[in-house]
């Protein structure tokens, strides 16, 4: 988590606006998103470089320099592989074995025990639990397991099934809300080359990402048909009739057929295709129901509120020791605090599978951690190299698109503050779920008007609905 420290009450803000160049070098970050469906497609020539936005029934891509092709390839490496049915009811055992499994509560303790010994065990009798489960479930798979008395000779069915828990939840953020850590805990310990040993195999194996799935098959050519933005672009449901829904879904549906067709081979079959685009797709679902969210409070910050003066009633400014809050900010200071706040979780949570595939990286390295009471229990700190580079690059960019910063601009990361990569990725998993019922409200005001007791109510209590929009942003 990005924390804002220092000497709090001095905050000032610094100009970050920097020429930018005109020779093409400078080349923006390109995104996709699922904008305003009567946005019309723009072509920009600055110089010698080239900005091409293409706007496909709702699906917006902005690239820079770069083809769709090779966006959609950047991207796709860090797109998990959408789960199978095999691999669902494995992911089914795992997590049946997480819920009654007490690894982190015999574990994470001081004690003078040796931990080495307590991490086989406990690993050791996890694997026990999700044999079992599974020969309850079908004997005869089960009965080859059992067939085998060393864990060791099931080295890649442990592998796959820990892969496919870490995989399912990168894909699902509001799932696995309490096992999630221990497994990810659990992988960290098995890596500690003493352990590994004991173990006698590795538990960890590369998730299995969209990119990787086509290359092994020799199918990367999938990601640059021109058909696949029209293919796995997310069906917006706003402003439009059931009439235009239903149509853009068919079209959508038609696209993924003939992409199908047109890839299928010897190495890859259509449904492999089929579940390729469809995981692609569930990106762009994440990123509207996460990211948007984001771009909606932006929108309504610059519509209701002005930064060079505050309205009577309105004003942004805050102080510290009173309704709880921590900090001194003027009306203009607090705007500019809100925006940059929005565009740094916006920019975040834009790039979260990345930066959850590099916290994946962080936390089952081989890089050691130590057990620290920071304040709020123990906690795992471990250093997280992959995420401290990325973060800094997209604070980066949130800087130079706001072009100033009040505050601290210092990225905690493997420290009290933020213990490791997981906490991280908590932490910033929590930005849709506490902006999405707000923007819902914000959204939905205008429907009650249609109910003339209502309508007659808010006018009476807020003098309108853009007054009632007003004051919830304002307590926000």
């Amino acid at each position: 988590m990005l924390h804002r420290t220092g000497n709090r009450r001095k905050h000032i803000t610094k100009n970050l606006k920097v020429p930018v160049p005109t020779n093409g070098e400078h080349l923006n970050v390109t995104e996709a998103s699922a904008g305003n469906p009567n946005t019309s497609a723009e072509k920009e020539n600055n110089g010698e470089g080239t900005n091409l936005f293409m706007n496909l029934d709702g699906t917006v891509i902005n690239g820079t320099g770069a083809t769709f092709g090779e966006w959609m390839t950047k991207r796709a490496k860090f797109v998990p592989l959408r789960l199978d049915a095999q691999e669902r009811n494995l992911m089914r055992l795992l997590e049946a074995a997480l819920n009654v499994s007490e690894y982190t509560d015999k574990i994470d303790i001081i004690t003078y025990s040796n931990k080495g010994k307590r991490i086989v065990t406990q690993i050791r009798d996890l694997c026990a639990i999700i044999s079992g489960l599974l020969a309850s479930g079908d004997y005869k798979i089960g009965a080859q397991h059992f067939a085998r008395q060393s864990v060791k000779e099931n080295e890649e069915f442990f592998q796959r099934v820990f892969e496919v828990g870490r995989r399912f939840k990168i894909m699902n953020p509001e799932k696995m809300r309490s096992t999630y850590g221990k497994l990810m805990y659990l992988l960290m310990d098995s890596v500690i080359p003493e352990v590994e040993e004991a173990l006698g195999f590795s538990c960890v194996i590369p998730i299995k990402t969209v990119y990787s799935f086509l290359k092994e098959r020799e199918s990367v050519d999938l990601l640059h048909d021109d058909n696949i933005a029209l293919a796995t672009r997310e069906v917006s449901t706003e402003f439009k009739t059931r009439a235009q829904i239903n149509a853009e879904v068919q079209r959508k549906r038609g696209t993924v057929e003939m992409l199908c067709q047109k890839y299928a081979n010897e190495r890859i079959s259509a449904e492999d295709i089929e579940r390729c685009l469809a995981s692609l797709s569930d990106n762009h679902a994440y990123l509207k129901a996460n990211r948007d969210p984001c771009d909606k409070m932006l929108k309504y910050l610059s519509k209701y509120f002005n930064q060079s003066k505050s309205e009577n009633g309105y004003s942004l400014a805050i102080m510290a020791g009173r309704h709880g809050h921590r900090l001194t900010h003027s009306h203009s200071t607090q705007y500019a605090y809100v925006h940059q706040s929005f565009s740094l979780w916006r920019e975040i949570v834009h790039e979260m599978f990345m930066l959850w595939s590099l916290a994946d990286e962080d936390l089952i390295c081989t890089n050691p951690y130590r057990l620290t009471n920071t304040g709020q229990g123990l906690q795992r700190i471990q250093t997280c190299p992959n995420i401290s580079k990325a973060m800094h690059k997209i604070l980066n960019r949130a800087q130079n698109k706001c072009g100033s910063w009040v505050g601290s601009s210092v990225v905690h990361l493997g420290d009290r503050n933020v213990p490791n990569a997981f906490m991280f990725i908590d932490k910033y998993n929590q930005v849709s779920r506490i902006l999405t019922p707000i923007v819902n409200v914000l959204d939905k005001l205008d429907l009650l008007q249609e109910d003339p007791e209502i309508a007659k109510y808010i006018e009476e209590e807020y003098g309108g609905v853009d007054r009632c929009r007003k004051d919830i942003l304002r307590e926000y």
